[in-house]
């Protein structure tokens, strides 16, 4: 009887670690996308795009100036629906 309960809780620890796994490669994932949207388009990529024009400016100076938000919101809204995905897939969803 021991020997099960032992299995069922080293399995829910594993899934735990599993989980967390997931979440963190979500958020490294989501933090390099801004990053190179803000940081890289907007100030050291912006030379090599500033022959690319978007909205009468060029595309480096709409990154820093538009772009970049646009991203970071767009990665929010990314990030909370894969998370509730991430939840219900695990079992810790709230609903």
């Amino acid at each position: 009887m021991a020997d099960q309960s032992t299995h069922h809780a080293h399995g829910a620890e594993e899934a735990g670690k599993a989980y967390w796994s997931a979440n963190l490669r979500l958020i490294f994932i989501s933090l390099i996308i801004w990053a190179l949207c803000s940081f890289g388009f907007g100030i050291l990529l912006r030379p090599m795009l500033s022959g690319i024009a978007v909205g009468g400016s060029d595309l480096g100076f709409w990154f820093a100036q538009q772009g970049s938000i646009i991203v970071f919101l767009a990665l929010i809204f990314f990030y909370a629906w894969r998370m509730n995905k991430l939840d219900r897939e695990y079992g810790v969803d709230e609903e």
